[in-house]
């Protein structure tokens, strides 16, 4: 099996690696927009080497690990594929992904997003184990002809992944409050620090708390963007949900009223009985 893996960052360079470490039989070809990441690539050994994007089309499968507005854009370019070619995408949204999918590939186009990252990027924050153990969701395989679901099934398996199935717009409002909002909490916490007048001071006090929230701030600024923009309607209704919860905190803190407090911090620890 022959696959092409489109963008060499972190999510298409651990793919690389996770293939190769599960299925070393499959010859894995590799492209990115960004030479350098290429070039990367391959020294690093995520891929057996630097394809064209014509060369990627005649793969047996093609994973997208791109941003998400990528992500549409290489699925118009690929509606000339063969039939018996599996393209499996990788984004973090998937209903406008989805919709935005030619026609003429929807029976091809396998719609995942593996629950699955880190907060570094590029070709060297690759990871051989970055998908094992972890969930992907799959979207919509009704839409799929069944040798491309078993196929996208098969491989995910074979990365040690746990599979769950999801409407593609079920999916969104889900990632909303569980992936996307998180983020959005963890840049306005990170920013909030940098616009006091003297943020060094207030960063020598960081200790496991800060510095566990504020982690995922150092993700990609241009994939962040793009789902935020993607998941638009959803990341809203989730930040707005979470600035009410703010706002009770900030008027019990105000009326001093210590047992609701302790109350709405009780109801939270609820949340870990279920993780």
């Amino acid at each position: 099996m022959k696959t092409g893996i489109v963008g060499l960052g972190l999510m298409g360079g651990s793919f690389g690696l996770a293939l190769k470490r599960s299925l070393p039989d499959v010859e894995i070809i590799g492209y990115d927009h960004n030479p350098q990441h290429g070039t990367k690539a391959l020294s690093l050994g995520l891929i057996d080497r630097v394809a064209t994007f014509d060369e990627i089309k005649k793969c047996d499968v093609i994973i997208l690990a791109v941003p998400v507005e990528g992500i549409i854009q290489a699925l118009q370019e690929l509606k000339d594929i063969s039939p018996e070619t599996t393209v499996i995408d990788l984004g973090s949204t998937k209903a406008k992904i989805v919709a935005s999918c030619p026609p003429e590939i929807r029976q091809n186009f396998v719609a995942s997003h593996p629950m699955a990252g880190r907060e570094k990027f590029g070709p060297t924050a690759a990871v051989a184990d970055l998908y094992r153990g972890q969930i992907v969701v799959l979207c919509d395989l009704e839409e799929n002809a069944l040798q491309h679901s078993d196929r996208a099934i098969e491989i995910f398996e074979a990365l040690g992944m746990q599979i769950v199935y999801m409407k593609s717009k079920e999916h969104d409002r889900h990632a909303a409050y569980i992936s996307h909002m998180p983020h959005a909490v963890s840049f306005a916490l990170a920013n909030s620090v940098m616009e006091q007048e003297d943020p060094k001071s207030i960063l020598a006090l960081a200790a496991g708390g800060f510095r566990g929230m504020s982690r995922i701030a150092k993700s990609s600024p241009q994939m962040w963007t793009d789902i935020f923009m993607q998941n638009a309607d959803n990341v809203i209704e989730a930040i707005e949900s979470f600035q009410t919860e703010l706002q009770k905190a900030k008027e019990m803190v105000e009326n001093r009223d210590e047992e609701a407090l302790k109350q709405w911090m009780k109801s939270a620890n609820e949340l870990h009985k279920i993780l």
